[in-house]
């Protein structure tokens, strides 16, 4: 999709991109199985930092045509990095949201080097739960009834996926209390971030902030890499890791992640983390057919609830707006502004 394009997605348009989104995300698991000698916080760094030079080249396109199309502004005035790549020095919620996806990024290729990608992704699923909470006692976003079904339902499902990982890893002969354990709360900031994350996104916009907050993924991808690069060395990685690492920083990180922030412009924070939870079971799916990792029959059938319980909250989403008048454009040229909230956000008649 041409970037002018991203700056007016649809409701539906917003739905389809996060689920190409959880595609790029949920690779992962089954690259990182692939590495030969890189060592863990190596991995992290090297991923990271493919991430960061992938934005420094993407953002100045992007920002480019925002500006061609009206979305973003002149940028007369404007100092380099705030004109190439949108950097705001001035903005908390810029920083907040740097800190989270750095967070994210350290937190997830760690989490993987101890335990299995369906425990990492299974535990990474209670997004939902903490972004509805924040959503709602932060921002007073109220949810919808299928929306908190669709919540309760999911989690069920996770529940009773990562109950039966957590009771077949202590009953095998071997198994490693220490890692899994150490694992499991790294992937549990995870989700805790990410709830931060999206809630800020949405509350600096309500708040009328016009902060363009996809170069915060970029801050994060540099925070991460400066993070981690004095435990990475010495390097050990082969030319093969580098490589996969590479993609990672490029096609798992940098344009799902940005893509991501775009999302979030049209799409409510629970409803992203919903959608987010298909990573779960994609992630689980690659695992399990190039990297061996053979989720069982409760995994499966956990991750059965989870994804009838999102198609169950977007068709009557979707049925839902079918029978709702079209909103008034926000202004005469039909453009929204770059960081403002759209239609959906704005709690117009299409909210939902």
């Amino acid at each position: 999709m041409p970037f002018r394009a991203l700056s007016r997605l649809s409701h539906t348009q917003a739905v389809f991109m996060m689920i190409a989104v959880t595609l790029m995300w949920s690779i992962a698991g089954v690259v990182s199985r692939q590495l030969e000698s890189a060592a863990r916080f190596e991995v992290t760094f090297w991923r990271s930092a493919f991430t960061a030079l992938s934005l420094l080249v993407i953002l100045p396109l992007w920002r480019a045509a925002d500006r061609a199309s009206g979305v973003l502004p002149a940028p007369a005035g404007q100092g380099r990095l705030e004109r190439h790549w949108g950097v705001l020095p001035a903005s908390r919620a810029f920083w907040v949201s740097g800190v989270c996806w750095s967070v994210m990024f350290t937190a997830f290729m760690l989490a993987l080097s101890f335990t299995s990608v369906a425990n990492v992704l299974i535990i990474m699923s209670v997004g939902p739960l903490f972004t509805a909470l924040l959503a709602r006692f932060a921002i007073g976003q109220q949810l919808p009834a299928r929306t908190w079904a669709a919540i309760v339902a999911a989690g069920a499902g996770i529940a009773y996926m990562y109950g039966s990982q957590m009771l077949q890893t202590f009953t095998e002969p071997g198994a490693n209390p220490s890692g899994l354990l150490l694992g499991s709360l790294a992937a549990l900031c995870v989700p805790v971030a990410g709830a931060i994350n999206w809630t800020v996104v949405q509350r600096s916009q309500s708040h009328g902030e016009k902060v363009d907050l996809v170069p915060s993924v970029l801050l994060g991808a540099l925070l991460s890499t400066l993070l981690t690069l004095p435990l990475a060395v010495p390097f050990s990685a082969t030319g093969s890791d580098v490589a996969w690492l590479a993609l990672l920083g490029l096609v798992q990180l940098a344009i799902p992640c940005a893509l991501a922030v775009v999302c979030a412009r049209s799409l409510k924070a629970p409803e992203v983390s919903l959608l987010a939870l298909l990573e779960v079971i994609f992630g689980i799916v690659w695992a399990w057919q190039w990297a061996n990792e053979t989720p069982g029959h409760e995994v499966l059938l956990g991750g059965s609830v989870v994804i009838v319980a999102l198609l169950f909250n977007e068709l009557l989403a979707w049925r839902d707006r079918s029978t709702q008048p079209m909103p008034t454009p926000p202004d005469q040229s039909g453009a929204t502004p770059q960081g403002s909230f759209s239609r959906i956000d704005r709690h117009e008649p299409d909210a939902r």
